[in-house]
Order: C-alpha cells, then sequence, then structure tokens
C-alpha cells in the first residue's frame, strides 16, 4: 500500500489540473465517517493529504471508532453529533474548514451546515445522505435511508440491538458479518474488508433516525459538493439523485466506486477534494 500511495501522491502533485500546494494554501478538511464506522475508515485519505500539505482531523462521533459510549444509550442526534459541535465550536473566529460526510454522515454535515455555516468554507457529501431538513418527511425518509431491500429482510441484512426493551424501537443495528463485503466494500481491497470487519460497531439507529434540523439564513450560504457513489449498494443510484436533485448541490461528481470511496477509490477520492480545495479558496 505505501507504494501506491506515494505514486498517487505523485500523481496528485503532478496533475496539471491541480495548482501546485504550499504551505501558504494549506487548506482544513474535517472528515466524518457514517454510521458504525470511526476515525480510521480516512487512513488512506489523511496519510495521502497530510503529505500533500493539507490539514485533515478525523473525529470519532458519539460511541463510534475508540469512543467508548454505549451506542444504545445515544439516543437523540444532538448527544451522537456533539463531538463535531464541539469541534467546530473550539474553531477561532475567522477559521473555515471544509467538512466531508460520508453516508450518514451527511446528516452530521447538514447539521453543521445549519450551525456553523460562517466557519465552513465547503460541504462535501460523500455517498452521503445529504437532506436539508433532516428527515422530517416520509420523502426524506425514502431518500436518506439505505435501501438493502435487495438483500432481504431488515433483520436479515442487520444485526439489531433494543437497548429500551424489545417492545420499543430498535437503538442500534450494524449489517451482519457475513454481508459487509457484499454490501459497504465488494469493491475495495480485501485486507480493507477485514480491517473493517474488526472495526465496525453498532450504530445509534434512534439517534440517526430521529435527525431534524432547522434552517438559518446561512443555510444557503455554504458551498455544496456531491460525490456519487455509482455502485453504491447501500445508499442506491436514485436516492442520491433524488437527493441531488431536491436540494441541489453547486458541484456534483460521480466515482466507480462502492459505498466506502476512501478504499476502494481514495486516489480519485482525494484528487477531487484536492479540486474542491483549489475550487474555494486557499487558507482559514
Amino acid at each position: 500500500m505505501g507504494e501506491e500511495l506515494a505514486e498517487g501522491l505523485l500523481e496528485i502533485k503532478e496533475n496539471s489540473l491541480q495548482t501546485a500546494i504550499t504551505p501558504t494554501q494549506e487548506e482544513h478538511f474535517v472528515l466524518i465517517h457514517g454510521i458504525g464506522g470511526g476515525a480510521w475508515c480516512w487512513y488512506k485519505i489523511k496519510c495521502v493529504m497530510e503529505n500533500s500539505g493539507h490539514r485533515v482531523t478525523c473525529l470519532d462521533l458519539a460511541s463510534a471508532g475508540i469512543d467508548h459510549t454505549d451506542p444504545n444509550t445515544v439516543l437523540s442526534f444532538q448527544d451522537y453529533n456533539r463531538p463535531l459541535v464541539e469541534f467546530l465550536q473550539s474553531l477561532e473566529d475567522g477559521q473555515q474548514v471544509i467538512l466531508v460526510g460520508h453516508s450518514a454522515g451527511g446528516l452530521s454535515v447538514s447539521d453543521a451546515i445549519h450551525k456553523f455555516g460562517r466557519k465552513i468554507k465547503a460541504a462535501v457529501f460523500v455517498g452521503a445522505t445529504m437532506l436539508k431538513l433532516g428527515f422530517a418527511s416520509d420523502e426524506d425518509v425514502k431518500d436518506g435511508v439505505p435501501d438493502v431491500s435487495e438483500f432481504g429482510k431488515l433483520d436479515e441484512v442487520y444485526d439489531i440491538w433494543f437497548g429500551l426493551g424489545q417492545d420499543h424501537p430498535p437503538t442500534s443495528v450494524m449489517v451482519k458479518k457475513q454481508l459487509q463485503r457484499k454490501l459497504i466494500y465488494h469493491m475495495s481491497p480485501q485486507e480493507d474488508s477485514c480491517l473493517a470487519a474488526m472495526l465496525l460497531k453498532p450504530g445509534p439507529i434512534q439517534a440517526l433516525q430521529f435527525a431534524t434540523f432547522t434552517e438559518t439564513e446561512d443555510s444557503d450560504k455554504v458551498p455544496r459538493i456531491y460525490i456519487k457513489t455509482s455502485r453504491d449498494r447501500i445508499l442506491r443510484s436514485y436516492q442520491q439523485d433524488a437527493m441531488i436533485k431536491k436540494w441541489t448541490p453547486s458541484e456534483v461528481y460521480a466515482l466507480e466506486s462502492d459505498h466506502s470511496p476512501f478504499f476502494s477509490a481514495p486516489l480519485l477520492l482525494i484528487d477531487l477534494l484536492v479540486k474542491v480545495a483549489v475550487s474555494h479558496g486557499s487558507g482559514e
């Protein structure tokens, strides 16, 4: 993998579509994982982009990654997204970041756009749920909730936990081990899907399914970029297209990738993120 990343770094630096990356052009990228993932998902992206001169912060949301919170106790989106909110609150006036969300991490990005629009230089949705007001309607649920019906009923696809009791809605879910590669990583290197199988955790589904947001005067001032994952088996192409049509971003790109382009197409994803940095200014 080291040689591949080194070659990819040279490609990015030499690409005629990019400007030279210098310390004065450093951007600060903040990368947000999807449900059940963690900061670890972005290890390839972080390695190359930091070597290219950018700052990269990868956050664990509540109960994700190395955060030890029990996902069955994370019952509100506010609790789940608190690590990102606290990070953005900590930025000094005038500091801006490029915020990147994958999968359900798109909900975290949308929430941040409404609350901290002036601190976000650009928002990038990578195969992500992009809903302006969250799950505010049945149509939003249809567009933004993964469609795995092709692979069976929900309890055949997911392990489901009922932290509040069987007579209450589920509190956490995780794609069954035997289906993870088929659904999430089918184009990714075997070693990456193996790593993911070791690190994926149940995600706090109750917190996510009740995520709703309030629009502010800054909500439409943040440039939004959508990166489609065209061979996605979790968030299907028709769902991504519906969300793009409903809340149209300023730019749309497509990657020939599975649901996890940080594994299956890392260099192409990095190239697009660098394009975003070049397009939307330099420095903080």
